[in-house]
């Protein structure tokens, strides 16, 4: 989105990653190059900000928010400014946050993930934050958002039935294979059988 003439990526992500800063990297070069139309001289490409809050740990140290930008790696030159990268680590939030810090706030919000967190934020009486409150509480009870949800939950199980399905054949696979090889070596059936999980006829078979 464009955000006073800068290129603004918001991502949101809950699960941890291996490849995610190289990711985050990507949505950056994909936003900054596209950004620049035909006939526009280079220094007309924007500032682009990738902004990522993460509900896991992605860096070694207690700070919750990491900001990143092209440096010479001795001086400490920087190369440009229209590179940003910030990393907002949800775990690493404070317990107690004040009601005059707005970007905790928001932060928190992201973090809540009971009806407790969620009062305890409204319970402050900050007036834009009672706002998205009340507006998520109209999106959340509406009969779309509960197909969505539902949906969404159908496709999570569906994934993690399709990858046990996949897993187990993969086990007899390697059981039959496995069990190949034990016979080739002259092994009686009923160890095969017990070494495998096969029984005496499927070996038979092979």
């Amino acid at each position: 989105m464009d955000v006073d003439g800068q290129q603004v990526d918001l991502e949101v992500q809950v699960s941890k990653e291996g490849t995610y800063a190289e990711r985050v990297m990507y949505y950056w070069a994909r936003e900054f190059s596209s950004a620049l139309l035909q006939g526009q001289s280079y220094c007309e490409l924007p500032k682009t900000i990738v902004i990522s809050i993460i509900d896991f740990i992605q860096f070694d140290c207690e700070q919750y928010h990491s900001f990143f930008q092209p440096l010479e790696i001795t001086r400490h030159m920087l190369l440009s400014d229209k590179m940003e990268f910030h990393f907002f680590e949800l775990p690493k939030l404070p317990d107690d946050v004040s009601p005059k810090n707005m970007l905790l706030l928001w932060l928190s919000l992201f973090k809540a993930d009971t009806e407790e967190k969620l009062e305890k934020i409204k319970r402050m009486g900050v007036p834009v934050m009672s706002q998205a409150l009340n507006a998520y509480y109209t999106i959340t009870t509406s009969s779309e958002f509960r197909e969505k949800k539902r949906l969404r939950a159908k496709a999570r199980h569906d994934e993690a039935q399709a990858l046990r399905n996949a897993r187990r054949e993969a086990i007899i696979d390697r059981n039959i294979e496995i069990a190949r090889n034990l016979k080739e070596l002259g092994m009686a059936l009923d160890q095969i059988a017990s070494a495998t999980g096969l029984n005496q006829h499927e070996i038979e078979k092979l």
